[in-house]
């Protein structure tokens, strides 16, 4: 990152710089939630478990000496960023620090679940996230300086298989979107990474329902949610715009780009079929 870009812990206004975390009632988001707020961040904190939000707040703020503040927002509903951005606004903050992580996974088949189900995730890890990044970035380009960390998947560079119908769609798209947002925005002083972890030990396959499957995988090579953010923060420091963390996560990338496509695809279906819960 440029030194006239780069953010620091106090801002020229005095306050500390304030890192907007959503999903942050668990796993990858209060990971982020955490590792910001020992590096000086005040935090507003986004989720639909209020009690979660405001306890984590709560903690972080007594921990750290800083300001956390929990926003419950229903990230799937028409215009959610608008909200959630004017409740910063009145507190006379604004954002220096987008994570953009909230999400959930749908295990079914396409129309396995009511047509709102698969709206509410295009809503919450597609349209927010892009109506989030709209929002911050005039005021982070008048400033010269900001991040965007947008949490993609290593599933972004994978083919569609069976169950989780839109979901490497999604994730590839905030790839290609963090990307444009860093060709576009990057020279103004903005920071824009999309982070693609592989397996990672949260609660998202619980809430998929699919955590009984994945109590029976041998998980050696997954990572945890504070080893990710480690890598997102510090990427997203130096302006690298595209990041897969971890060695064997890296390596997959590469196959999944370089091998032939119909290759990638039996192998994919083969190894993803035992997570698909019929309809």
């Amino acid at each position: 990152m440029n030194e006239g870009a780069s953010i620091g812990t106090k801002g020229r206004t005095g306050l500390r710089p304030l890192a907007l975390v959503t999903g942050a009632s668990a796993g990858i988001g209060e990971a982020f939630a955490r590792a910001y707020a020992a590096k000086g961040f005040d935090l507003a904190l986004v989720a639909r478990r209020a009690d979660r939000l405001e306890a984590l707040a709560a903690e972080l703020a007594e921990a750290h000496g800083i300001e956390a503040f929990a926003i419950p927002a229903d990230l799937s509903l028409f215009e959610a960023h608008k909200p959630v951005l004017d409740a910063v606004a009145a507190r006379g903050r604004h954002v220096d620090v987008l994570v953009n992580n909230a999400g959930f996974g749908i295990a079914q088949g396409f129309t396995g679940v009511p047509w709102e189900r698969q709206r509410d995730f295009l809503m919450t890890l597609v349209v927010t996230c892009c109506g989030l990044a709209y929002g911050v970035l005039p005021g982070m380009v008048e400033r010269g300086r900001g991040g965007i960390v947008n949490v993609a998947s290593l599933a972004g560079f994978s083919p569609g298989v069976k169950g989780n119908t839109l979901y490497p769609g999604a994730k590839s798209l905030m790839i290609k979107f963090s990307e444009s947002l860093a060709a576009e925005y990057g020279p103004q002083g903005v920071m824009v990474t999309a982070i693609c972890p592989g397996f990672t030990t949260t609660e998202f396959a619980a809430q998929a329902g699919i955590q009984e499957i994945m109590d029976q995988e041998h998980r050696a090579l997954s990572q945890t949610a504070e080893q990710v953010v480690a890598i997102a923060i510090k990427a997203n420091e130096k302006g690298r715009v595209v990041v897969v963390p971890g060695l064997h996560n890296k390596i997959a990338a590469v196959l999944l780009k370089r091998l032939p496509e119909p290759l990638v695809r039996a192998i994919i279906a083969a190894g993803s079929a035992k997570y698909f819960l019929e309809d």
